[in-house]
C-alpha cells in the first residue's frame, strides 16, 4: 500500500512540471500571436514561434513539438490573411515563408536530436547493466603447479573452482573428461 501512494505521488510530480511547461507553451504561442497581429506585416516576428517550439522539445512527447509546429504553422498563414496588404508583398511573402522554415527546421533537428539522446541513454544503460554483470579475472594467478590451488590476496590456497566462484560470475559442474576416465576407471572402457 504504500508503495502505492509512493508511486502515485511521484507520478503526480511528474505531471505538475509536464503541466507548468504545456501551459507556457500555450501562454507563449498567444503572446506570439498576438504580437504578430499588432507588427506591421513586413517584420518577421513569425520567427518567434520557433520559442515555442523550443519550449515543446522539454516534454518527453514528440506530438507536442509536432502540434506546436502545426500550430505555429497555421497562425503564421492566419495572420498573412487576417493583416490588409501591404506594397511590397514579396517582402511579407518571404519573411513568411522564412518564419514557416524556421519553425520546421527546429522541430525536425529538435525531435532528431531527443531520439539520438534517447538511443545515447539507453545504450548506455544498457552497457551499465552489462558491465554489472559481468566480473572479469584479470592480472596474474599464483597457482600451485601440483594441485592447482590458487593463493589469493590474503596468502591461502584455494582450489581453483572456489577462487573462479569468488572472483566471478561462473559456477562448476563437474564430470570427466574421456583420458582421465580411461586413467582413473579402465574396467567402465573394457565394457564398451
Amino acid at each position: 500500500m504504500i508503495t502505492d501512494e509512493k508511486s502515485v505521488t511521484k507520478t503526480s510530480t511528474k505531471r505538475l512540471p509536464l503541466q507548468k511547461l504545456y501551459f507556457i507553451c500555450l501562454v507563449s504561442l498567444i503572446i506570439v500571436f498576438l504580437f504578430d497581429l499588432f507588427i506591421p506585416l513586413g517584420v518577421a516576428v513569425g520567427v518567434l514561434y520557433v520559442v515555442v517550439v523550443l519550449l515543446t522539445l522539454w516534454t518527453p512527447h514528440s506530438k507536442a513539438t509536432v502540434v506546436a509546429a502545426i500550430l505555429s504553422s497555421l497562425l503564421i498563414i492566419t495572420v498573412f490573411f487576417y493583416k490588409p496588404s501591404v506594397a511590397e508583398m514579396w517582402k511579407v511573402i518571404f519573411n513568411r515563408g522564412i518564419s514557416l522554415f524556421a519553425v520546421w527546421v527546429v522541430a525536425i533537428l529538435g525531435l532528431q536530436r531527443n531520439k539520438t539522446l534517447e538511443q545515447r541513454s539507453k545504450i548506455l544503460f544498457e552497457r551499465e547493466e552489462a558491465l554489472n554483470e559481468i566480473r572479469v579475472l584479470r592480472g596474474f594467478l599464483p597457482i600451485c603447479a601440483s594441485c592447482k590451488k590458487i593463493r589469493d590476496d590474503n596468502g591461502y590456497w584455494q582450489q581453483i573452482e572456489g577462487y573462479i566462484r569468488d572472483h566471478s560470475e561462473a559456477e562448476f559442474t563437474h564430470s570427466i573428461c574421456p583420458s582421465c576416465a580411461e586413467k582413473l576407471y579402465p574396467d567402465l572402457n573394457k565394457r564398451k
